[in-house]
């Protein structure tokens, strides 16, 4: 199979525009996602991050490019403020806790591993420890010391004026920008932020290195720097991550790679972030101490499909706002999407009719517009009901929308989106049991009996289907307000 010609057009944050994608080498196309921070669960707004950067790298190995796609787990260094103010995530859960870091960090990595797993995304090249390469960060810090940093009491600064154009991706130079870097007494600048952070004296860490700035642990900013050039060189083609890190993090690290290869460059040519996810109150985030995981949705009886499509369904550069019923909406999507490919599984060696090309190229230039997703699930949805098209020519295009868009539409069955609610307090062969009783009920025309089984069975939360050949389904559980 050929790969899709349309030319892929993604936009640049740095530059406020689309461009079309030229990769640095057509046979590794280096991406470099920002990944999470181990304190706490991931929360459903930090997923929507992966999903945009799981549909990336799926169109950009559709359209034949082999890829090398970091994304690293930040187990050190960030702050519980964003700029350089508060305590490190990772030491500030530790003391809540109790518990072991080391412990902490790898209990919260391997459940966003499984979040990824669950969403269908694509494992990547790597995924890099920040606290496995401390000292590669030492010997990053040291050489761009002496013509861009500064030391205070409380550690390594960065002189942000030292760098051409600093703040360019967020334009910090506007009022509103600066007001979001929290002061640190002795900064030169407002902007200036920490390269390394000494630890305070008699302050208990359980994550602390020697440096030639004393005890202490790096910045967050620095661990991208570092793990971007090891794994992708100095310069690589693709930096994704959250709208948020376009305002300090991301520029912060452009800053860094400007002084360490004394260059204007900023380490991508092209950067890219995904919009926030938003409920009613604003801004989904951990801060508040409530906040929606993957899990908490999966209890509720929604498979994480639906929220893979729901995603989708929005352009990854727009706010999306979630909503139960927006969920519930998705999920019911899904599952008449996987009913009709059941369907033409079933046909699927009737004659081969019909040419599916036109799908393929508006799929195609959908996802070549700046990961149209919207425009591309309407295609899908077309292309399955074509009638002039046989089941067998129908389930070949459906190759390459599964390829782009990740939600497995071949292989999954109805039976696989049965997702049982935490509530629930019927198992499954007491639900096929009643099911049983209904049918004998009904075949001795004891209706009542029949809609009486039928009730009880939708008190617990069980969708009888009449007719048909799952015979019934779970209810997801919507919350009451």
């Amino acid at each position: 199979m050929t790969a899709p010609a349309t030319p892929l057009t993604l936009y640049n944050s740095l530059t406020r525009a689309p461009e079309t994608f030229r990769p640095i080498d057509p046979a590794n196309v280096r991406v470099y996602s920002c990944g999470p921070t181990v304190y706490n669960y991931a929360h459903i707004g930090n997923l929507r991050a992966y999903v945009f950067t799981d549909t990336l790298s799926r169109v950009l190995r559709w359209k034949g490019w082999p890829l090398t796609h970091i994304i690293n787990i930040t187990d050190v260094g960030h702050l519980t403020s964003d700029a350089d103010a508060g305590d490190d995530k990772m030491e500030a859960a530790a003391r809540k806790s109790g518990q072991d870091i080391w412990a902490i960090a790898a209990h919260y990595t391997s459940a966003f591993k499984q979040n990824l797993k669950d969403l269908g995304i694509a494992e990547p090249t790597r995924f890099p420890l920040a606290t496995e390469h401390v000292p590669q960060m030492i010997d990053f810090a040291k050489a761009i010391e002496a013509k861009h940093c500064y030391r205070l009491p409380d550690g390594l600064y960065f002189d942000v004026t030292t760098v051409p154009d600093y703040g360019r991706l967020a334009r910090h130079q506007d009022d509103e920008g600066e007001s979001r870097i929290d002061p640190v007494a002795g900064k030169r600048h407002p902007a200036d932020f920490a390269i390394w952070r000494a630890s305070a004296p008699g302050e208990n860490r359980q994550m602390e290195w020697d440096s030639p700035w004393g005890p202490g642990a790096p910045g967050w900013h620095l661990e991208c720097s570092v793990m971007s050039k090891q794994y992708l060189g100095a310069q690589f083609d693709i930096h994704t991550g959250g709208i948020d890190h376009r305002e300090i993090h991301h520029p912060n690290e452009i800053a860094q790679n400007q002084a360490h290869g004394c260059t204007a460059d900023s380490g991508a040519n092209i950067w890219m972030h995904n919009n926030f996810l938003v409920d009613r109150t604003g801004k989904m985030s951990k801060s508040s101490g409530e906040f929606l995981t993957l899990q908490a949705l999966m209890d509720r009886g929604f498979h994480p499909l639906a929220y893979r499509l729901m995603c989708l369904q929005a352009h990854y550069r727009s706010e999306m706002e979630f909503g139960w019923d927006g969920l519930a909406a998705a999920q019911v999507r899904l599952k008449r999407l996987v009913q009709t490919v059941e369907g033409l599984r079933t046909r699927a060696d009737a004659p081969e009719k019909g040419d599916a090309a036109r799908y393929r190229e508006r799929l195609d230039a959908a996802l070549s517009d700046d990961l149209a997703t919207p425009r591309a699930l309407p295609v899908l949805d077309e292309m399955l009901g074509d009638k002039k098209l046989s089941p067998g020519v129908r389930l070949a295009a459906l190759t390459d929308f599964d390829a782009t868009l990740g939600l497995q539409l071949a292989t999954l069955t109805r039976a696989d989106l049965r997702t049982r609610p935490k509530t629930a307090t019927l198992d499954e062969a007491a639900i096929e049991a009643q099911l049983v009783e209904r049918r004998a009920a009904r075949a001795d025309k004891d209706f009542a009996r029949g809609d009486a089984i039928r009730d009880t069975l939708l008190a617990a939360g069980v969708e009888v289907m009449d007719g048909d050949p799952l015979g019934w389904d779970w209810k997801p559980v919507l919350p009451d307000s």
